[in-house]
């Protein structure tokens, strides 16, 4: 039987939170800098291993130092950093070390642009949540570390955007309606006028005309407009502005064009229900075109959390660690290709989500 971790209800993106039908998660960050330590970009090799044993030393000093894994990022292996990656721990570019949390709420990169960068997950719209439990860490960090600061300036980094707080605030949103009508582009543009900016997550797309699966991400520029609080109250109220844009939008499309949006689902639906090799792409558009349809009221039988899960479920790392840990019985054409068995792996895991679901009349 297949053990997948993912389906595991610790998992954070694996649980209901508020404003998910919009919302698939938030992410607060808090950069960092060891005082009487140069900047990683002009440190030498043997300022890293400093810094790195510092940061390493302190978090062995926590109150509770085994909810946290250390690592040093040389020593892992690619579908770790692929994994990692799909996860918004690491980017695989830069960095000497890894500290995370064992649910993966909350992860510090050591040596990456600053010596170190706290980041926060939580599903939905949960700013609050996000930033207490990295402000947790950092907290806990200053009582063994001396972080480079200045009563002008706050806390000091290696780019001016990220000075004074120290704190950047993202958020993942799901907007099928708004793609799918055009208004999108009205949106991106009042959204860099709130001086946030604006991108896809997975790439470009073409069933909505815009961002593959209609997933993008809202985030903060400067950490210097205000007090942490000031910034976590900006970020709510840009992603409430965004919520209730889409569902107004979702609104008229279930009063005014249901058949439309209706034959969406359906095909997307039978997509997920009978194909048998899927690639990453087209597994993202068939989970958004789902989404949208529970969230229209056409479909029954899951939850948006269950579907904004899938998101990290399919990716490549995670589907590669399955194949590592787990026997499979694939046909004798897939078996000797690693692409295919992603691709069908893939197919297996959606089938398995898509089977609960039924349609409303």
């Amino acid at each position: 039987m297949m053990q997948d971790e993912n389906s595991r209800a610790e998992i954070w993106y694996n649980t209901p939170a508020q404003d998910q039908d919009v919302v698939v998660s938030t992410r607060v960050r808090l950069a960092r800098n060891l005082a009487s330590f140069p900047f990683p970009l002009n440190s030498k090799s043997d300022e890293f291993d400093r810094v790195q044993n510092i940061v390493f030393d302190a978090f062995s000093k926590f109150n509770h130092p085994d909810n946290y894994q250390i690592m040093a990022l040389k020593n892992l292996d690619t579908n770790g950093e692929k994994i990692l990656g799909e996860r918004g721990l690491f980017d695989g570019t830069s960095g000497t070390g890894l500290i995370t949390t064992l649910d993966g709420i909350s992860a510090c990169i050591v040596n990456d642009c600053d010596h170190v960068r706290i980041s926060s997950f939580a599903p939905g719209l949960e700013l609050e949540k996000a930033y207490e439990r990295a402000e947790d860490i950092d907290n806990q960090m200053q009582q063994f570390v001396q972080f480079a600061a200045s009563r002008d300036f706050g806390y000091l980094t290696s780019s001016v955007f990220n000075a004074g707080s120290g704190m950047k605030t993202s958020l993942r949103l799901h907007l099928p309606s708004l793609s799918f009508s055009g208004e999108i582009r009205d949106v991106v543009k009042q959204v860099y006028e709130k001086n946030y900016t604006f991108a896809d997550c997975y790439g470009v797309g073409s069933f909505f005309n815009s961002a593959l699966g209609a997933y993008y991400q809202v985030s903060s520029i400067s950490s210097m407009a205000g007090s942490e609080i000031d910034q976590l109250a900006s970020m709510s109220a840009v992603g409430k502005f965004i919520c209730d844009l889409e569902r107004k939008k979702r609104a008229e499309y279930a009063d005014n064009k249901p058949t439309v949006v209706h034959n969406i689902v359906v095909r997307a639906y039978s997509l997920a229900k009978f194909t048998i090799l899927l690639e990453l792409r087209d597994c993202i558009d068939i989970i958004s075109c789902l989404k949208w349809g529970l969230d229209l009221g056409f479909i029954a039988g899951v939850e948006d959390y269950e579907l904004n899960s899938l998101l990290y479920r399919v990716q490549p790392g995670h589907l590669g660690y399955l194949l590592k840990t787990n026997d499979f019985n694939f046909e004798e054409d897939v078996e000797n290709d690693a692409q295919l068995k992603e691709n069908r792996l893939r197919a297996i895991i959606l089938k398995s989500t898509v089977e609960k679901i039924s349609f409303v009349s």
